[in-house]
């Protein structure tokens, strides 16, 4: 069992930074897939970013096109924390973001067991 609560969300002007954490419990935080994912109203929750380890220091980190170069998504397995460092922040970045863990690094909602509650993210132009 995986427990999932984020944290960092705001308002920010457009061109701004914010980073988003998520604290994970249970002892399967270090094997676990870890993504974050969004959902803008009237809108499909969409894959942000994704990470795996591949070994003890490697790791894998998938991003969609609207946000590569943008974010950058980290881990601190000592901290059981996921984080989502934003950059260069848009308008249509403006969405609540969801933590997920899961078997298996994914860019699908259905690859991810345990979800967070979301926090709110509101870039203003």
């Amino acid at each position: 069992q995986v427990q999932l609560v984020e944290s960092g969300g705001g308002l920010v002007q457009a061109g701004g930074s914010l980073r988003l954490s998520c604290a994970a419990s249970g002892r399967t935080f270090s094997r676990s897939a870890m993504a974050w994912f969004r959902q803008a109203p009237g809108k499909e929750r969409e894959f942000v970013a994704a990470h795996s380890w591949f070994r003890s220091s490697a790791y894998f980190a998938d991003y969609s096109d609207s946000v590569k170069g943008r974010f950058t998504i980290s881990r601190d397995n000592a901290k059981n924390t996921v984080y989502l460092q934003m950059n260069s922040l848009k308008p249509e970045d403006t969405a609540v973001y969801y933590c997920a863990a899961g078997p298996l690094r994914s860019t699908v909602v259905g690859g991810y067991d345990y979800w967070g509650q979301g926090t709110q993210v509101t870039v203003s132009s």
